[in-house]
């Protein structure tokens, strides 16, 4: 079991961006992710720096490699947040069909890097709204199925749907490879029971996402929103899970990235530690 960080919070916002790959400074990343006692960064690829990101040439895997080794901070997943400007669906076959190309890309970088997953939001701007959607999405996953065999690489979906409904999308994605990227914050925010969304999909976990949200809106730091982590916890620790745990918690001030991320840390150790009475 792994506690890292979503890409960017250990340094300044770009540009006021709350998450976003950090064009000029993502290498100073790893040894503060370090100073803070994580042990992964969760990669960033976006569209605001699809055009320096490393994972894009062998140089730059090369360089992500070595920091990774030198610092101990490694980097096992990448989100895919590239896809909430180009989303799989309400987009006509034309772009799906360039879209979903990016996306098996995306696969095979992974694997030169040693990613093991890759997390795909429909959430927010590339939310699935409809049954018709759900069609789409279903249809264009078929079709990456062999390259995420051929590669090994996992895609974790991170959806809004309610609990019943992603149990049904999962049902029509039956391969092992797909699995469930958890959101403590955006089920907090629609207002989703953990306890009924790990009854639903809890088989299918593969990942998740700390961060705390208030009741149909937006992040707050953990603890003084409205996710309810006693049940997540209580949930986790009821089906044995034992994969990675990101940050993806509201920013604190700028320049205390490493003691904010020590801190934030510390919030999910202490619940692990006793899941039974972890407070809200």
């Amino acid at each position: 079991m792994r506690i890292g960080i979503m890409q960017g919070r250990m340094v300044g916002p770009a540009e006021g961006r709350i998450q976003s790959f950090p064009r000029e400074n993502w290498a100073e990343e790893f040894s503060r992710a370090a100073q803070a006692g994580l042990d992964s960064i969760e990669w960033i690829y976006d569209l605001y720096g699809a055009d320096v990101n490393p994972l894009a040439t062998a140089g730059g895997l090369e360089s992500l490699r070595s920091l990774a080794q030198s610092t101990g901070v490694g980097v096992h997943s990448i989100c895919a947040d590239w896809f909430m400007d180009f989303p799989l669906v309400r987009t006509s076959p034309e772009e799906l069909e360039q879209r979903l190309e990016v996306l098996k890309w995306l696969l095979r970088q992974s694997l030169e890097l040693g990613v093991t997953r890759v997390v795909l939001p429909f959430v927010d701007s590339s939310r699935i709204d409809a049954e018709r959607e759900m069609d789409q999405v279903v249809a264009a996953l078929e079709q990456v199925v062999p390259t995420m065999e051929e590669t090994g690489v996992e895609l974790h979906l991170e959806t809004s749907l309610s609990p019943s409904e992603f149990s049904r999308l999962l049902a029509r994605l039956p391969s092992p490879l797909i699995k469930v990227n958890y959101d403590s914050g955006n089920s907090a925010s629609l207002g989703y029971d953990p306890t009924e969304e790990f009854a639903a999909y809890g088989a299918r976990l593969g990942s998740i996402h700390i961060k705390d949200r208030v009741l149909g809106g937006g992040t707050v730091p953990l603890g003084q929103g409205d996710a309810n982590f006693s049940a997540l916890f209580k949930a986790v620790a009821s089906i044995g899970y034992a994969g990675d745990f990101i940050l993806q918690v509201a920013r604190g001030r700028t320049g205390d990235e490493v003691a904010w991320a020590r801190q934030n840390r510390q919030f999910v150790l202490d619940r692990l530690s006793r899941p039974e009475g972890a407070r809200t």
